[in-house]
Parts: structure tokens; C-alpha cells; sequence
């Protein structure tokens, strides 16, 4: 097959045998490589979807009307050329080679030099409208207004079938699955998108559950991402009493919609995870303040048991208790010393009382009777008789002796 040469082709073609796929890859290969006007030839177009990979290697679209070329401007190349970095929107005219990539099977241009001419008709628009609306104050920091912390509910503005849409849903339900998602569908892509995005926004406005939302679609070149550069969307996102969260195409890739928007994410799922607070992060605060709640209480417990304890000696140290044991035990000292005071007393006494006892019994008249004197005593009342006047004659007497009394009667006096 690599021998062939191209005028071979149509009767190779004509045989009956099957050509396989990499066969008339290469052929196409050669084919348009052996063209020298397509080894050498200056395209002129505007930059559209470009990338710059950590390569160095760039990889974007000329679009000329409906017409586009897929381009690669290899690093060497462009170190060699000196060029100008490109970006969405540039008018360059670009040397290089038409060549056939054989794995992916497409055709493709192969940059060797380029030169600006300029901004193309998409980037001018584009500047215009931000002009304009920059210059109505759309664009004013002071009018963004702050997404909510924990919103209940999300709106989601995007297609049905858009990967975007599943990236999102992915993420909301992982980080926030307390949120509910209101998903109003729209067209991202294509003449009608505009209309399409701005009426699914309203709708969310007036359904009026939605605490915020979410407007956005995944990566594609700056025409597929161009009805989020239109006045229709950016009017709607403007007028939305809701916060909007724009997430559109890739980081690199900027549209009106941003920067009328109350927060720009880079992509669909940056989005998503700026629209609500991560769950994970919740557990691990909850966590953190149950062990500082756990330290505070022990804290605390402590502080109050030592309290407590030295409450506890206060109120022992004047507890009628204490004192009541202060005074039982000052009772028992007492008592003791009365004892002993009362014994030492008695003591004392008894020997008084010996003392007198034998002066008395030393004066006792027992003593002089007993030597053989006697007491006279009038009876009518023990009165003792020491005179003869102090009786009357017939009055009755009677005679105390050693071992009894004797009666007896006056007769006569003398």
C-alpha cells in the first residue's frame, strides 16, 4: 500500500478486496503529504477552543464561518517562531502542513508559523457586549451578593443530557446530601440555547425555592460555550433575586455569564462544590467540638469536685456537729473536773464532819450521863430544866439516865 502511487487509487479501490482501516489511514497519510501545496500553505481563521498542555504543546481550531480546521502547534515550533501566545478569539493566519493523524483519524494542520491579524468577529462581539454591560454596572463587586452557608435547596440550570449535570448531582450528593436539587432543564448549545438558559433561570425565580443556583454546561470551544455570552443570558442571570453560581466549560474558559454572576466556578463541578458546605468537614467540627465539650465538662467537673471538697471542710469546720462534739467533749472535761472538785469537797467535809463529830460527841451530855448524871426535861415540851423556877408544882417531868427516861411530878417547890 505504500508503494502506491495516488493516481493508483481509484482502480485499487475498484478491486474486490476489503482495504483495512489502518491501510487507508496511512494512504491518506501519504496522500496529503505528497501534496506540496498542502506541505506549504497559510491558512488564515479565528482561534477557537485552544488549549496549551504542561507540554508546552498547543492544540486548537481555525473557524472561518462553519468551516473549522483542527491545528497543533508543537512547543519547538513555536520556540523557533517566536509566536505570540494564542488565545479564544485571536484572527492569526497560520503556516504549516495538512496531514493525516491516524490514530485519532482525522485530519489535521500542523502549525510551523503564525501571525496575528487581529481579533476575530467572536472576540470583538464578545468585548463589546462586556463593554457595555461592565458600563451598565453588572459587573460591579457590589452587587454580588453572598451564596448561603447551608442552602436546602439547589437549583441547577443545564441540559438533561449533559455529563455537567451528573458531575454536579455527584457532588452535591456527596459533600451536602441534606440539599435538596431542583434541576431546570435547558438547551446549553446551539441558536436557541439563550433564550433556553435565561427562561429555566426565571422559572427557578418564580418557583422560588431555590436558595441558590447553579447555571453552567462541561468544556467545548468558545461556539459551544457562546450562548453564555449572550445579552438574553446575562440579563436573567442579572435579574435573578437568587443567588447564580456560574460553572461553564473549563478553567481557562471565561464568558459573560461569570462576570455577571454572583460567584464564578471554573468548571461544573467547582461549581457544585462552592454551592454547598462539605458534610465531611461537619463530622470532623462536630468531632473537634465533642472533644473540646468532653475537656471543657471535665474541666468544669473538676473545678466543682474540688469546690465541692473544700465546701465539705467549711462546713465541717462549722457544723453543729463539730461543735456539738466540741461541747461533749469540754461536758466530759468539765464533769471530770466537777468530780473531782465534788470529791475533793466531800473529802474535805467528811473530815469536818469527823472532826465535828468527835468535839460534839467530846460535849455530848450522853458523856456527863453516863457518869451518872441525868437531864431533866418539862414533858408537855422536851424544854430542859436547869432551875427550880422553871417548874410549876404538878407539872409533869420526866428524867433522862443513861439507859432510858424516868417519869416524874413536882410536889412542892421549896
Amino acid at each position: 500500500m505504500t508503494d502506491m502511487h495516488p493516481d493508483y487509487l481509484p482502480g485499487y479501490l475498484e478491486t474486490p478486496s476489503v482495504v483495512g482501516v489502518s491501510e487507508l489511514a496511512l494512504y491518506l497519510k501519504e496522500l496529503m503529504e505528497a501534496n506540496d501545496i498542502l506541505q506549504n500553505i497559510w491558512v488564515h481563521g479565528e482561534v477557537s477552543n485552544c488549549k496549551i498542555y504542561a507540554s508546552g504543546h498547543c492544540y486548537f481550531t481555525l473557524k472561518e464561518g462553519e468551516a473549522q480546521l483542527p491545528c497543533v502547534f508543537f512547543k519547538y515550533s513555536r520556540l523557533r517562531s517566536s509566536a505570540p501566545d494564542l488565545r479564544n478569539g485571536m484572527a492569526l493566519a497560520a503556516n504549516g502542513r495538512v496531514s493525516f493523524y491516524e490514530r485519532d483519524g482525522k485530519l489535521q494542520f500542523y502549525v510551523e508559523d503564525v501571525r496575528p491579524l487581529g481579533e476575530g468577529v467572536l472576540f470583538q462581539r464578545f468585548e463589546q457586549l462586556k463593554a457595555r454591560l461592565a458600563a451598565e454596572g453588572l459587573f460591579d463587586p457590589e452587587r454580588k451578593r453572598p451564596l448561603p452557608s447551608h442552602p436546602s435547596v439547589i437549583g441547577i440550570v443545564t441540559s438533561l443530557q449533559a455529563a455537567a449535570l451528573r458531575d454536579m448531582l455527584r457532588v452535591l450528593r456527596t459533600r451536602y446530601p441534606l440539599a435538596q436539587v431542583i434541576i431546570s432543564p435547558s438547551l446549553v448549545q446551539g441558536s436557541e440555547a439563550p433564550a433556553s438558559i435565561a427562561t429555566a433561570l426565571d422559572l427557578l425565580n418564580e418557583h422560588g425555592e431555590a436558595d441558590v443556583v447553579i447555571v453552567g454546561r462541561g468544556g467545548g470551544s468558545i461556539e459551544e460555550l457562546w450562548a453564555f455570552n449572550e445579552e438574553v443570558v446575562a440579563r436573567a442571570i442579572a435579574r435573578s433575586r437568587i443567588p447564580v453560581i456560574s460553572g461553564v466549560g473549563h478553567e481557562t474558559d471565561f464568558t459573560i455569564a461569570d462576570f455577571v454572576a454572583d460567584y464564578r466556578a471554573s468548571t461544573p463541578t467547582a461549581a457544585a462544590t462552592a454551592a454547598v458546605p462539605d458534610i465531611a468537614d461537619w463530622r470532623i467540627e462536630v468531632q473537634e467540638k465533642a472533644q473540646e465539650l468532653t475537656f471543657l465538662m471535665k474541666e468544669r467537673l473538676d473545678d466543682l469536685r474540688a469546690q465541692l471538697e473544700r465546701t465539705q471542710r467549711d462546713l465541717q469546720r462549722v457544723s453543729p456537729l463539730s461543735l456539738i462534739d466540741q461541747r461533749r467533749q469540754q461536758v466530759d472535761d468539765v464533769t471530770e473536773r466537777l468530780q473531782t472538785q465534788m470529791t475533793h469537797l466531800l473529802s474535805l467535809h467528811r473530815e469536818r464532819l469527823r472532826g465535828l463529830a468527835l468535839q460534839l460527841h467530846s460535849l455530848s451530855p450522853l458523856l456527863t450521863i453516863a457518869r451518872g448524871y441525868a437531864i431533866v426535861r418539862r414533858t408537855e415540851n422536851q424544854e430542859v430544866i436547869t432551875s427550880i423556877h422553871q417548874v410549876r408544882e404538878g407539872e409533869d417531868l420526866h428524867i433522862q439516865v443513861q439507859d432510858g427516861h424516868i417519869p416524874a411530878q413536882v410536889r412542892s417547890l421549896p
